[in-house]
């Protein structure tokens, strides 16, 4: 009974008779005339009911505690709680000698529920230490073996959420803040050893709905949440879930308080607490239970509560779901409709097109998306025929004679099912394969395609961007074709080749181009990406796919290049489009001479160089490495020497100023010139010497050798290189001056690596005298520094002359009056003492911007030709 249905203490009236004194005398302002809140002599009663040896006590206590409980009928004021609850906790240790007492503890714990008191503002901050031990005792009450005290326990705290104001307003005090007795609890600890009271009350049904009711109030805060999840309340809740319980609150109660408990304290302890056998195995059986026999809403809709809780479960690992059975259960829920099963859990089972039911087949769908992530599972996702399953509903959408689902749900459950392929599919080839995935797919795109009169709704979260037309299904069978070609299966992808796939992915990206609209512009963009990435899969490293490709596959490439520059900056997703469209120019196009030539025709490395102009960090890497790969063809150098920018910008201007651009974001010391400040480290970032120094072995790359990968630097020296380094346009004296240093670059990174190996094994001295070859090292080092110093004089226009030296089987540039022109990487790097710097070169993960080497040096004996080295 709670403190709204208990009946009006007893309060003199007119009626009474004059001879009997009242127990709430006249409220004054004069606190010595206020005769209700009077300060009353608590000390006298609690020694009272401490004494033990004097006859008819028992009647002297029990009027002493009757007298107080009609004295406080209004509320108790803060500053008498300690007290009075020393008195409660008194009457409750007596209950067990003498029952009468059960009566006293339940009238003052039945005034706990109304408002506390408080005669000044203050009152709340001066016994906020007593009121919260005072309610933390409620919980230490619970231990009492008395099922009457347990359930005012639990009404009295329900009470602190839903208590209506005492009848009578006392003056000169005011009624405590509404949340005052909540934050209490909180600071007392209530929550926590409500839980454990849990433990007492196994078999008491009664008793123990009372203390989920509790639980489910306190469990509406953080704080409380975080006590009882240190108490183990989810183990403790979620392991008896199934008990007996006529009236269904035990599970609606407890499935309540799971979900406060994930949401409101730490997820990953819960989902600890629940990932055990008995947990699973309690909510497995209560799944089973609702999903065979629940037939009424509110049976649905717990259902499927147990089961998203089921689903967080399951994204730990640990958790024993196969072992349990639970995950068998689940695929047979999952795809009973569309794979027909014996099994007697589903025999005779249909879903209905409710709300609850169709909420339901999602969350089967999301559910297999988690549980295929722990490998084991594979073996049963094949015995359930999932894949058969879910590719029923990659199919051209068709009218049923019996209608299971609305029209606008079947859209949005073939979505989800094709999503959920994405995830499944890859990791079941063979039930793929068996299943015609490819064909299913192939043929369901053309549908995407077709003028069919179908509409779609667009109105669920897979269908975004996709109202009155079919980009939202082709959008989600792209990505599961996607999923499928990076697995990089030979037998996948040379079916996919056979089936046309290319020609249709082209003809297809040509018509989103024609049919696109502003409001569709986002998910059209996304549709193109995954079309070049695709296509990219299926060709890199195939000669006779790039050739499939073709003409009709640059065009397309070539038009997403012409893309106006300012859509990279909106956000709807011309970035992404343009760097799967720079990977299909690596894939589909270089290595492939005829397909080379075509997009050099159609300028498309002006246009490769109009983004490398716009100075766009994000892609400058992948452009450059383009180009790299690019200039092996002879006649791309004539189209890179008659590109122009803004300015008349030409493109090696380009390259040098991107150079010095890098070199100041990367901290390299440089003077106003741009000349060689540090001979010993000139291409050292600020970043490198900020690392600690660590040995390393012989076969593994230094830091100096990483940094190839990580700027620019590289491909740039290798691009100039390409270009020979000689009769380049439009260069400022600057440019010439930078120039010098990237013609220089190999060497200085020679020498920045074996510096840092040097560093890293403490001394050069100790690193010579443990290698054979130590004094032609010794020497190398020191021409290595003498051509550094040397270039510093000759950073400047074209006057750099230097002469070629050899050295017993090692080769270095020292000045001199000779010419030697660098084709690229020095021979000295295929063999001798410096060989494990080329090995470690050559493991740098530069897609198509590592250095090669080439056969030889040439030397040209022409000492009176100006050349710049």
């Amino acid at each position: 009974m709670s403190t709204a249905e208990a009946p009006e203490p007893g309060v003199r009236s007119k009626s009474n008779s004059p001879r009997q004194i009242p127990v709430v005398g006249v409220v004054t302002e004069d606190e010595d005339a206020q005769g209700a809140l009077k300060p009353m002599d608590l000390n006298r009663v609690i020694k009272l009911l401490q004494e033990t040896d004097k006859d008819d006590l028992e009647e002297k206590q029990l009027k002493a505690v009757k007298i107080l409980v009609q004295y406080y009928q209004n509320g108790f004021p803060l500053r008498d709680l300690a007290q009075i609850f020393k008195i409660l906790n008194l009457c409750a240790g007596k209950i067990g000698q003498q029952p009468h007492f059960i009566e006293s503890a339940y009238s003052i714990l039945k005034l706990c529920g109304l408002p506390f008191l408080k005669k000044k503002v203050s009152d709340e901050i001066t016994y906020a230490e007593d009121t919260a031990n005072s309610i933390a005792l409620l919980g230490d009450l619970m231990k009492v073996p008395s099922s009457e005290l347990r359930i005012q326990i639990c009404k009295c705290i329900v009470d602190f959420y839903h208590a209506e104001p005492p009848k009578k307003h006392i003056t000169g005090y005011q009624q405590a803040s509404s949340s005052y007795k909540i934050q209490m609890a909180e600071v007392g600890g209530l929550a926590k050893t409500m839980v454990q009271s849990l433990a007492l009350l196994d078999n008491q049904l009664v008793e123990k709905l009372w203390v989920l009711k509790a639980l489910q109030h306190l469990s509406t805060s953080e704080a409380n949440c975080t006590l009882m999840m240190q108490a183990q309340a989810a183990s403790s809740i979620c392991a008896h879930l199934n008990d007996p319980d006529p009236s269904g609150q035990l599970l609606f109660r407890s499935s309540e308080i799971l979900w406060n408990l994930l949401e409101k304290s730490s997820k990953e302890e819960i989902i600890q607490q629940l990932s055990n056998l008995e947990c699973l195995l309690a909510l497995k059986e209560i799944f089973k239970n609702l999903f065979m026999r629940g037939f009424r809403h509110y049976d649905r809709q717990l259902r499927n509560d147990i089961l998203v809780i089921t689903t967080i479960i399951a994204q730990n690992p640990e958790a024993p779901m196969i072992e349990c059975g639970f995950t068998r259960d689940l695929i047979l829920f999952a795809t009973f409709n569309e794979v027909k099963s014996q099994n007697p859990l589903v025999k005779g089972l249909k879903l209905s097109n409710s709300y609850e039911d169709f909420e339901l087949k999602k969350l089967l769908f999301n559910i297999i998306v988690i549980l295929c992530k722990d490998l084991p599972t594979v073996q049963l996702l094949i015995d359930g025929k999932v894949v058969l399953a879910l590719f029923t509903y990659v199919k051209k959408p068709e009218k049923h004679k019996i209608i299971e689902w609305s029209a606008a749900q079947y859209e949005e459950l073939q979505l989800h099912a094709i999503a959920t392929l994405s995830s499944v599919a890859p990791l079941l080839i063979e039930e793929y394969m068996l299943c015609q995935g490819n064909a299913r797919i192939l043929a369901f795109l053309e549908w995407c395609e077709s003028e069919d009169s179908f509409f779609s709704h667009g109105n669920s979260f897979h269908g975004t961007g996709g109202r009155g037309n079919k980009f939202a299904h082709m959008r989600y069978t792209l990505r599961l074709l996607r999923a499928m070609v990076y697995l990089q299966d030979e037998t996948v992808n040379n079916d996919l080749c056979e089936k046309g796939t290319i020609q249709q992915l082209i003809g297809i990206f040509k018509n989103t181009i024609s049919k696109s609209n502003d409001k569709e512009e986002a998910i059209v963009l996304e549709i193109q990406s995954d079309i070049l990435l695709i296509l990219s899969g299926l060709c890199e490293h195939n000669i006779p796919r790039k050739e499939i490709f073709g003409t009709e596959g640059v065009d397309v490439i070539l038009h997403v290049l012409k893309t106006d520059p300012k859509k990279f900056q909106s956000g709807l997703g011309y970035i992404v489009l343009l760097f799967s469209t720079l990977d299909s120019i690596w894939c589909c196009i270089l290595g492939c001479y005829p397909s080379e030539d075509y997009f050099l025709e159609k300028e498309g490395i002006f246009l490769l160089l109009d983004l490398l102009a716009l100075n766009q960090k994000k892609f400058c890497n992948l452009i450059l490495g383009i180009m790299v790969e690019f200039c092996d063809n002879p006649k791309t150098t004539v189209h890179v020497n008659s590109w122009r920018g803004k300015k008349d910008q030409t493109a090696a201007s380009l390259l040098i100023k991107l150079w010095r651009k890098e070199e100041k974001e990367l901290g390299v010391k440089r003077d106003k010139h741009g000349k060689i400040i540090d001979t010993k480290k000139p291409l050292f970032t600020s970043f490198q010497e900020e690392q600690n120094i660590m040995p390393l072995p012989a076969d593994c790359p230094t830091v100096a050798v990483m940094d190839v990968a990580e700027n620019i630097r590289a491909k740039i020296y290798a691009v100039l290189g390409k270009l020979d380094f000689e009769n380049l346009p439009g260069l400022s004296a600057e440019d010439f001056v930078t120039l010098c240093i990237i013609h220089r670059y190999l060497d200085f990174k020679i020498q920045a690596t074996h510096k840092q190996r040097d560093l890293a094994n403490k001394s050069w001295e100790n690193f010579l005298a443990r290698t054979s070859n130590a004094k032609t090292l010794k020497k190398a080092k020191r021409l290595q520094e003498k051509a550094i110093e040397s270039s510093r004089y000759n950073e400047r226009p074209p006057n750099a002359i230097f002469h070629q030296t050899e050295i017993k089987g090692l080769n270095t540039t020292v000045p001199s009056g000779r010419v030697v022109t660098l084709e690229s990487t020095p021979a000295r790097l295929v063999g001798g003492p410096l060989a494990d710097t080329d090995i470690a070169l050559k493991k740098l993960p530069i897609r198509g911007g590592a250095l090669q080497r080439v056969k030889t040096v040439k030397i040209v004996d022409e000492p009176k030709k100006n050349v710049l080295t």
